[in-house]
């Protein structure tokens, strides 16, 4: 059983499959074999460490998911080099800031409008020597520190009778050994490093792998469509060793506006994706549906009627009764198949993560055909902590821990305050250079402290309620965790986002991203006529709509629970603009400073 990345990767190899990974090319997804990606592996590795690198020293990856991205990772995990990702995303500032904290000695960049994120900071990262490009010509600017991704492949070719060592340097890899350092990108605070060894890595896989194993079934010719950023945990564990690990090739996502594409295109069995982008399809299917005529209406919501009654029985791996099989085949028929179709025509396993799956998105799936299994972990725990088994799934929870205990303690527990504590072979090293941060997130008895809070249920099932820290705390002392109402308000139909706001305030409040197609729906037929979306949301009438299906929620809800007021947002808040982390959970701190003035007006005595 493999103890490193190191080992896992030759271990993968020896499926010897046509088809390892494949990227977009000309308008064609043109595929890597295992031979040679071991080849481009191996003469990556002689080439860095010909230049000068050595064990330990950090190479940072600043790049859109590519093969290059995982030809550069494994060969670091070969040699010893650790790896330090960096989101593609991020502005300059942010970029450099890793870079020095890191203390990379080589960074490389997939494009030259990557590279020029280091043109007004080169002489800031006093560690930094070499710049790589993967692709186009290097900026003048940077002369002298730039390499092309070719020259490094040439250099390493012209040491190809040398490849025996660098399966040396892999056995001499140990569990202990530091991998990477991933920079969080939280919802509060500065980001942080955490050190994750081989070790960490490869016993979460193996662990994960083996709950998974029953429902995902890998065969031969299996597919993943790579969709979130390799420079995020979930990603790079589940999407990228799990997947390489279990012989299933690797297609790279052109873009999240290119998914719906390349799902028909790749016809992928297996997709790893955050709530976001299940809803997102889900959404797409309902506005087809309600924007369509009566008829469609109709049959929409009785197939979602349909998929609620059956999907009980698929959630525990057993038939539906016979009353419910012919009304779910000819839902099928009317539109489940057709929306299926759309994703390919092949997924027949999925892992949700990094935040709650909406009960009715997941419902929809799995009746079908593609269950949705949750997940939960953290960048610090690498990252899975808990996942879905195959006939014990529950909607809201996120399943069993994936260990019962390590070392003699329970894997999973939960403090007094319901805060989720963790203690296994996947919990970091620490964070870099951050000893302060890293005392604060052990507790004495060794448990790393999540600060997410939860429950478990008699069976085991884990339940996350709310972020530690997100707490809201009102004037009058009332403790509200804003995401299951976040949820709440997100599950209806005319509203997209909702972020509540509320601590040290004397109510509750929230800022509102509508669902645009919906609400622009709803106007068209009230008659209601704007020139665009800002002076819609303007309106005080659209105001009123809002309103009126935050007081649904409302109902359901403690008094000071209630959204008192709301502020319509015009703009959704994404990745790109700073709102939302990688994971897309929101970035509460920052969009409270953004919309301060916003926030400031809703609790203004006259507003």
């Amino acid at each position: 059983m493999a103890q490193t990345i190191a080992e896992l990767f030759y271990e993968a190899l020896r499926l010897d499959l046509a088809e390892a990974f494949a990227s977009k090319s000309e308008g064609v997804f043109r595929p890597i074999s295992h031979r040679e990606l071991h080849e481009r592996v191996d003469r990556l590795a002689l080439a860095l460490l010909a230049r000068g690198l050595r064990p330990g020293d950090r190479v940072a990856i600043l790049s859109e998911n590519r093969p290059e991205w995982a030809i550069t990772d494994f060969a670091c995990a070969l040699s010893g080099l650790v790896s330090v990702p960096i989101y593609q995303t991020l502005n300059a500032e942010q970029t450099a800031w890793i870079v020095r904290h890191s203390g990379a000695r080589w960074i490389l960049c997939s494009t030259p409008s990557q590279m020029n994120k280091l043109k007004a900071y080169k002489h800031d990262l006093p560690d930094l020597e070499h710049i790589i490009l993967m692709d186009g010509e290097p900026p003048a600017e940077l002369e002298g520190m730039t390499l092309k991704w070719s020259t490094l492949q040439d250099e390493g070719a012209a040491l190809d009778s040398q490849r025996g060592e660098v399966r040396r340097w892999a056995s001499e890899r140990k569990p202990d050994d530091l991998l990477t350092i991933i920079y969080t990108s939280g919802t509060t605070g500065d980001p942080k490093g955490a050190m994750l060894t081989h070790g960490n890595l490869a016993t979460n896989i193996l662990n994960a792998v083996e709950v998974a194993l029953p429902a995902l079934r890998p065969e031969r010719g299996d597919r993943c469509l790579s969709v979130l950023p390799l420079s995020h945990i979930f990603e790079r564990t589940g999407g990228h060793y799990a997947m390489f690990y279990l012989g299933v090739a690797i297609f790279y996502c052109e873009s999240l506006l290119a998914l719906p594409q390349n799902l028909v295109e790749v016809r992928p069995t297996v997709l790893m994706a955050v709530p976001r982008i299940f809803e997102k399809v889900y959404g797409r299917v309902r506005d087809a549906a309600t924007g369509g005529g009566f008829l469609k209406r109709m049959v929409f919501g009785w197939a979602v009627g349909i998929c609620h009654r059956v999907v009980r029985h698929l959630y525990l791996d057993r038939q539906p009764p016979f009353f419910l099989r012919l009304p779910w085949r000819l839902a099928d028929r009317l539109l489940l198949s057709k929306v299926r179709e759309k994703t390919g025509g092949r997924l027949r396993f999925s892992i949700s993560g990094g935040a709650a799956l909406s009960p009715g998105v997941m419902e929809f799936f799995w009746a079908m055909g593609i269950p949705i299994y949750e997940g939960y972990g953290l960048t610090e725990t690498s990252p899975i902590l808990t996942l879905n088994r195959q006939g014990k799934v529950r909607p809201g929870y996120v399943g069993h821990p994936i260990l019962r205990t390590w070392n003699g303690k329970p894997f999973l527990k939960l403090a007094e305050d319901g805060e989720i504590l963790a203690y296994g072979p996947n919990i970091m090293q620490g964070y870099w250079n951050n000893e302060e941060a890293t005392q604060e997130v052990f507790n004495t008895e060794g448990y790393f402290c999540t600060g997410d809070v939860g429950e478990i249920d008699p069976q085991g099932r884990v339940k996350i309620t709310d972020r530690k820290k997100e707490i809201i705390v009102t004037n009058g002392g009332k403790n509200i965790a804003p995401q299951p109402v976040e949820n709440l308000l997100r599950a209806d139909y005319y509203i997209e986002q909702a972020v509540l706001i509320g601590d040290h305030r004397n109510h509750i409040t929230a800022l509102i991203v509508p669902h645009y197609p919906a609400l622009r729906d709803w106007c068209s037929r009230k008659h209601l006529h704007f020139e665009s979306d800002a002076e819609m949301v303007a309106s005080p009438k659209v105001y009123t709509k809002l309103m009126k299906q935050v007081s649904h929620v409302n109902a359901t809800l403690s008094n000071y629970e209630k959204v008192r007021k709301i502020a319509i947002l015009e703009k959704e808040m994404t990745f790109e603009n700073g709102l939302l982390t990688p994971s897309m959970k929101v970035k509460r701190r920052v969009v409270a400073e953004v919309y301060a003035d916003v926030i400031e007006k809703l609790y203004a005595a006259k507003s």
